[in-house]
């Protein structure tokens, strides 16, 4: 298969994949869009949200050429993978709460899972809990304020580590809880300044290299040179000045508008 592997979030959450990808696939060439202009997701209804998430995958993978989609969004791949497969001719990969190897880590059998709301209370979350940490006393936060916290630490502004504190803070009322899940692709962008707050030492469990292991798997094994010039990017509103600032720091160049008509409200 020749194309990109296209990368897609909400916003620039999706960058914590993208190391993981370049390790495992090391000649791929990738390709990011963002549906910015739609942040955020958690506010939106779920039938708009499905519609927005076709109409801009859609066109970006028309406009990139892609290979492989990977939807590095909990909340994106929890409501709309099944219509983006029907709606697309290329393999589609999505994103899964770590639950399965946080509840393998624990030594106390008490973990974390730190995510947005959407993602936290959905159907799909209590059945990972249920077939993989059944074992497991799992406390559930939503952190939702991090979402913004990562994007301004990739644009290149201060983040509040009030905010940071306040997110966190759920989760040391569980005295031996060991292992905390980043439910949210964002989360990851952040996984040092959450180290620096938590009182005591703590695994944090992502899924960026499962995501890679599978994009390994379903786009082939062919191996390409990686290019010298920087990867393609696109975004629904490419003017804020600080996606220049975070899609660079990862090997994107600026993001090129893709335009996408917000679909009616239901």
């Amino acid at each position: 298969m020749s194309g990109p592997i296209l990368i897609f979030d909400s916003g620039v959450g999706g960058l914590s994949v993208v190391k993981a990808l370049r390790e495992q696939m090391p000649g791929a060439p990738l390709a990011y869009v963002c549906d910015n202009a739609a942040l955020p997701y958690g506010t939106k209804a779920d039938a708009w949200l499905v519609r927005r998430i076709v109409q801009v995958c859609r066109a970006a993978v028309a406009a990139s050429g892609a290979r492989v989609l990977v939807v590095a969004c909990n909340t994106a791949s929890t409501l709309a993978l099944d219509a983006l497969r029907d709606a697309l001719a290329i393999p589609v990969v999505g994103t899964v709460p770590a639950i399965k190897p946080a509840a393998a880590l624990s030594r106390s059998g008490v973990i974390g899972l730190l995510a947005t709301s959407a993602t936290v209370t959905r159907p799909y979350t209590d059945k990972l809990i249920h077939d993989f940490a059944g074992h497991c006393t799992v406390v559930r936060v939503a952190a939702d304020g991090l979402v913004e916290q990562a994007e301004r630490l990739l644009a290149g502004e201060p983040v509040d580590d009030a905010v940071i504190d306040a997110g966190l803070a759920p989760l040391w009322r569980a005295p031996t809880l060991d292992t905390v899940v980043l439910g949210c692709t964002h989360f990851p962008l952040l996984r040092d300044r959450l180290d620096a707050r938590a009182p005591r030492p703590l695994q944090w469990v992502d899924s960026g290299s499962a995501i890679a292991r599978r994009v390994a798997q379903v786009a082939g094994a062919a191996e390409e040179n990686r290019p010298e010039h920087l990867a393609p990017a696109w975004a629904t509103d490419p003017r804020p000045a600080g996606l220049t600032h975070g899609f660079r720091a990862f090997g994107f160049a600026p993001p090129v508008a893709l335009s996408v008509p917000l679909p009616q409200p239901v």
